[in-house]
């Protein structure tokens, strides 16, 4: 990440996600996702928009677990060659582009 020849993004999935677990008051999303999506914009991240070949590629993905939200983002970074960090070790547990931190 502190390389400057990198490329940082952010998925709209991840603030899909975040949108729709705030709204059901879910206490480990309390950030608010206006906020996050400038604050992520302001610091140089792009915004990784979700296509159907992304939603495609959710159909090659085994089974792992059910979660939507981190299947679409596997799926986008094997889709688009980019990697994935993650703290979550169930989709560390995807092939592909996957680093735990």
């Amino acid at each position: 990440m502190e390389d400057p020849d990198n490329v940082l993004v952010f998925s709209a999935a991840s603030l899909w996600e975040i949108t729709i677990k705030a709204g059901l008051g879910r206490a480990d999303f309390q950030v608010d996702p206006h906020l996050l999506r400038r604050g992520l914009i302001e610091n140089g991240y792009e915004e990784l928009p979700i296509t159907s070949q992304h939603a495609l590629a959710v159909g090659q993905l085994p089974d792992v677990h059910r979660d939507p939200f981190d299947r679409i983002l596997v799926a986008q970074a094997m889709v688009e060659g980019v990697l994935l960090l993650t703290h979550d070790p169930l989709v560390k547990a995807y092939p592909g582009p996957i680093e735990a931190v």
